[in-house]
């Protein structure tokens, strides 16, 4: 049976006393007592040092603690926490980082110290892979698109940005109405004035970047891309996951602002909260796939201006070269084709393939459609 801790300082109190007595044989009293003789010297000592109390077994926990972070460490956490509620561990300490603070903690220990300081709060972004791609510089590839609808006491909001492929910088985020063709042309007049043009768009296939008729894919606001010497490109059909960044984008900007509020009250406060985080997310949030870089130390403005005034097309002088009527058509070997109401009044080519009987339709440098007359 074992011994009760009462009855362990009593034993201890008893041998320690009895070594006590001059003259006294301890080797017997250890074998009275079944101890050895650096235990019963080690009593001795602790009771001469603190009394009874010395007798009580202590403690095995360090009374420090060389590998525990540092309380100030710990603050700095938690307050970077308090400020990006729903960045993990990893962003935190590269935020801690680019603010100076050193020896910082391992990124498990960082979760750690938010679990036991209450900070972990269950949110996160969800993990979907998609098939990697990046443009080679900044100004190379934009990505745009209308995040999706959501309800405000004003009415519908309809989340619109623009996105560095290359960088991940976000160029423009607005709250607005409506995805009017107007409205977007509007926008990316006022982004190609501040940070330039790019080399290519990529959009994906709804309104207003493409038309949803079969073989009509172009929109006026494509063709303004065209004629302003943009590149332009969609993304796969069902495949959203070819304008991935943009996507991901979306569910930041979800979780980290639209989703903060039950209900905004309207356009004007979501834009307010657009404005505020824009900066944090180009500036202050590291990106996983930029290495731990934020989005600004990879960006710089395109040398690309918007040009004063859209020059005339011009083609290679062995093309066929077609006006486009009123009806959105072309006449070519006595056929009546339609080339779609994004072109009326514009002039295409008409360029034959290796195939007898098929051609190629072009605006400027961008291929339209392809056309078999047999």
């Amino acid at each position: 049976m074992p011994w009760d801790v009462k009855d362990v300082v009593d034993r201890r109190l008893e041998l320690v006393e009895a070594m006590l007595v001059p003259e006294v044989n301890v080797s017997r009293l250890c074998e009275r007592f079944g101890v050895s003789a650096k235990t019963a010297y080690k009593w001795k000592h602790r009771y001469e040092a603190d009394g009874a109390d010395g007798l009580v077994d202590q403690s095995r926990v360090p009374r420090s603690s060389p590998n525990k972070t540092d309380l100030r460490i710990e603050g700095l956490v938690c307050d970077v926490r308090d400020e990006f509620p729903v960045w993990g561990a990893r962003k935190l300490k590269r935020v801690l980082a680019r603010r100076g603070v050193r020896d910082l903690p391992a990124v498990s220990t960082i979760t750690e110290i938010l679990r036991r300081n209450d900070r972990l709060n269950g949110l996160a972004t969800g993990t979907v892979t998609w098939t990697r791609f990046e443009a080679e510089h900044p100004n190379d590839l934009w990505q745009m698109d209308f995040k999706g609808w959501f309800q405000t006491g004003s009415g519908r909001c309809e989340p619109f940005d623009v996105l560095d492929d290359h960088s991940r910088f976000n160029l423009h985020l607005n709250a607005y109405g409506d995805q009017q063709e107007a409205t977007v042309k509007r926008c990316l007049s006022s982004v190609f004035g501040e940070y330039g043009m790019p080399v290519k768009v990529l959009c994906d296939n709804g309104s207003p970047w493409a038309n949803t008729q079969a073989g009509f894919r172009w929109t006026g606001l494509g063709v303004w891309l065209v004629d302003l010497g943009i590149g332009l490109s969609h993304a796969g059909i069902r495949h959203p996951q070819t304008i991935g960044k943009d996507e991901r984008f979306h569910r930041t900007l979800k979780l980290e602002v639209i989703s903060t509020r039950d209900c905004w009250d309207d356009h004007a406060q979501v834009q307010e909260a657009f404005d505020r985080w824009r900066p944090i997310y180009n500036h202050q949030r590291p990106h996983d796939a930029l290495d731990g870089d934020v989005p600004a130390d990879r960006y710089q403005p395109s040398t690309r201006s918007m040009p004063a005034r859209i020059e005339p097309v011009e083609y290679p002088n062995h093309l066929h070269v077609r006006k486009v009527s009123k009806q959105s058509k072309i006449s070519f070997q006595n056929r009546r084709i339609r080339i779609g109401t994004a072109f009326v009044g514009r002039y295409v080519a008409v360029a034959p393939t290796d195939v007898d009987g098929v051609f190629d339709i072009y605006y400027r440098d961008q291929h339209v459609r392809t056309i078999t007359l047999t």
